[in-house]
């Protein structure tokens, strides 16, 4: 199964205006009325359809089963899935004709804000915030469009007997350090030392969910918003792009990246065959079960974070998959506000998928008790000026949260397009600097 979509999982979804056919009229659905929480279970009632890109698990009945234990609760709601493999292009034509739903994750291709145009607050920012990590990043004028289904820590998957095998058994504190451990992999184990998963290209964008990791400063991604060459000496994108650049220079990941295929990576990491691959967090579970698969040992696969230490702490940042929302033309808001919430809550979803809640208080998942029990620092980055981001990023044709330049960034490093490092960067900066000045004014 891909998880093509959970890549999205902090990311800066690039915003691209959708072109909105009639958002005036419909009565009372555009109102702006706030899809508020139900006080009483047993009063809820009506028929909703839920959208979702994990098309598996409405195959294998698992949704069905979850609507069963919230049937429970809410006994006069009856709920429907809609599993959609290309979500994001199926669903930005959904929206267009209103045809999306009651509850469903917000498309990157919807601006944040224009949410108001598509969804129902479902309450003030700071209402949310006091319980739910990311409410900040649905916030527009105060009201917040969606809660997260789930967050994701970030970091690096590997293969914890490959390390061992080439002599660490710790975790890089410096890209150097991190570099001269791909280097004793390769000599002493012959496994490739990192994998780009370039030809999906997806897990590519993985690299810019580490934006917070190197400073441990939750604000890094809203410093994007001005013309602040987010690729100079030091600052962030520099640092992780730099990292990406060295392992494919110096021959440390796959020897084509051309032919590599995400769904063979998850097999090849867990039979040792590959030490390392940047990843979120929600990838853990998959690798685990490759190795289950193949008759070897889950607790061989490992997590670390990114290699740089501020104050001798590592630092891992929690990011946002999607946000679910609630339709604006639901006509059955309280019922479609009902599943949001327990989804949430009470579904267990999170705990069962190895990934981070959403609810702050709930505990950090068992997929990250090495995290945990060292004491690395969890960074809940802010996605308040995401808006303004994109709007630059869409301006200066990078895509943070696309593959492609860092695809041309690994070639350029391999020899295969010509060019230097440096000149790379400076060429990013001077597009992105140029943006700023009329991107998100």
């Amino acid at each position: 199964m891909g998880k093509k979509s959970m890549a999205l999982a902090g990311t800066l979804l690039t915003a691209t205006m959708l072109t909105v056919a009639g958002c005036s009229g419909g009565g009372s659905a555009v109102t702006g009325e706030t899809a508020a929480a139900p006080s009483d279970p047993k009063e809820v009632s009506g028929e909703i359809k839920v959208l979702t890109h994990r098309t598996d698990l409405v195959q294998n009945g698992v949704m069905k089963q979850y609507a069963a234990e919230f049937n429970k609760i809410y006994p006069k709601v009856k709920v429907s899935f809609d599993g959609i493999t290309d979500y994001e292009g199926e669903v930005r034509i959904r929206l267009n004709a209103k045809a999306y739903g009651d509850v469903l994750g917000i498309p990157g291709a919807v601006a944040k804000n224009d949410y108001p145009k598509f969804f129902a607050p479902l309450g003030t920012s700071t209402e949310l915030a006091s319980k739910y990590r990311f409410a900040d990043k649905t916030e527009v004028e105060g009201k917040s469009y969606g809660i997260a289904q789930f967050g994701t820590a970030n970091g690096f998957v590997y293969n914890k007997a490959v390390w061992k095998k080439a002599g660490i058994t710790a975790w890089p504190k410096t890209p150097q350090e991190f570099l001269a451990g791909l280097k004793a992999i390769k000599e002493k184990t012959g496994a490739t030392p990192y994998y780009t998963n370039f030809k999906d290209g997806w897990p590519l964008t993985q690299w810019s969910a580490n934006l917070g990791a190197v400073t441990c400063d939750a604000q890094a991604s809203n410093k994007l918003a001005g013309p602040v060459s987010p690729w100079k000496e030091g600052g962030e994108l520099h640092t992780i792009d730099t990292l990406l650049y060295d392992i494919a220079e110096q021959g440390l990941s796959e020897k084509d990246p051309t032919t590599t295929n995400w769904e063979s990576s998850k097999a090849l990491l867990a039979e040792g065959k590959i030490g390392a691959m940047m990843l979120g967090s929600w990838s853990i579970t998959q690798m685990q079960g490759a190795a289950t698969s193949a008759g070897l040992k889950a607790e061989d696969i490992g997590f670390m974070p990114f290699p740089v230490q501020k104050n001798g702490t590592f630092c891992s940042t929690v990011t946002s998959d999607y946000q679910q929302a609630v339709s604006i033309y639901s006509e059955n808001k309280p019922a479609a506000r009902a599943w949001v919430d327990w989804f949430t809550e009470k579904s267990g979803y999170s705990e069962k998928e190895g990934v981070v809640s959403t609810v702050k208080a709930a505990p950090m998942p068992a997929t990250l008790k090495d995290f945990v029990d060292n004491d690395v620092m969890f960074v809940d980055r802010s996605e308040a000026k995401t808006a303004t981001v994109n709007d630059i990023d869409e301006a200066a044709e990078i895509g943070l949260n696309k593959q492609d330049y860092r695809q041309k960034l690994v070639d350029t490093a391999r020899g295969a397009a010509k060019g230097s490092a440096e000149d790379f960067f400076a060429d990013l900066n001077k597009r992105w600097d140029e943006a700023a000045k009329t991107a998100g004014s």
